[in-house]
């Protein structure tokens, strides 16, 4: 399979990265934190995909590589803790911006690529539903995510492509380690725990699921 896969420089999409690639898929990833592209390494400097016309831009370059996107995995987001006195209509845009416009942009410019019987695989959270306190902002993100992700699937279904979203808890991560010091990382998801539910989205074993949105929150 071609695989497009955003995020592929983050804890969580290296990882992600690694086990498709283990698998014999073709993974081409954009990385936000590269400034020019590194096609030996299967890597595309994304830019901001945000911005429509620079996510179109460099999910044509993927295109123009892969020639077809058997699956695409956004794994591109952001979070922020704040309470809702406290949050600032700009922390609303900001997880707005990073988790949906992100996700839009990425999958329109990508749906004239889509090849036959695609899946596309998209990241909630688990946080956002019920959301507790400090999880405003970015639950309501997670949540249009969601939403975003059942009407994609209704969209494809006509083409028989599909879509779907994983919501995770607490991913274990560097980041989420030195971020929360006093927590129990135990009690965690593993990125590799994660990457093998991914694996299994985008291939045929999952060809009859479509518009789920999966919590992976068990500890692995």
């Amino acid at each position: 399979m071609r695989i497009l896969m955003t995020g592929a420089d983050g804890a969580l999409g290296t990882i992600v990265r690694q086990v498709l690639a283990q698998a014999g898929h073709e993974v081409l990833g954009l990385a936000g934190g590269l400034q020019a592209d590194q096609p030996d390494q299967g890597l595309l400097a994304a830019g901001d995909l945000a911005d429509p016309l620079a996510a179109r831009a460099v999910v044509d370059r993927a295109a123009a590589r892969l020639g077809r996107f058997d699956a695409v995995v956004h794994l591109v987001g952001g979070f922020k803790w704040t309470t809702i006195e406290s949050s600032s209509l700009a922390d609303w845009k900001a997880m707005f911006s990073g988790n949906v416009e992100t996700a839009v942009a990425t999958i329109q410019a990508a749906l004239p690529h889509l090849g036959e019987r695609a899946s596309i695989v998209l990241v909630g959270a688990n946080a956002a539903q019920p959301a507790g306190a400090g999880f405003g902002p970015y639950g309501a993100a997670k949540s249009a995510v969601a939403r975003l992700t059942e009407a994609l699937a209704s969209e494809l279904q006509p083409r028989g492509a599909r879509a779907n979203a994983i919501l995770p808890a607490i991913i274990d991560t560097p980041a989420n380690r030195r971020d929360m010091p006093d927590a129990d990382p135990s009690s965690w998801t593993s990125p590799e725990a994660i990457a093998e539910v991914i694996l299994f989205l985008v291939g045929p074993q999952s060809r009859a699921i479509t518009g789920a949105l999966i919590p992976v929150t068990n500890a692995a």
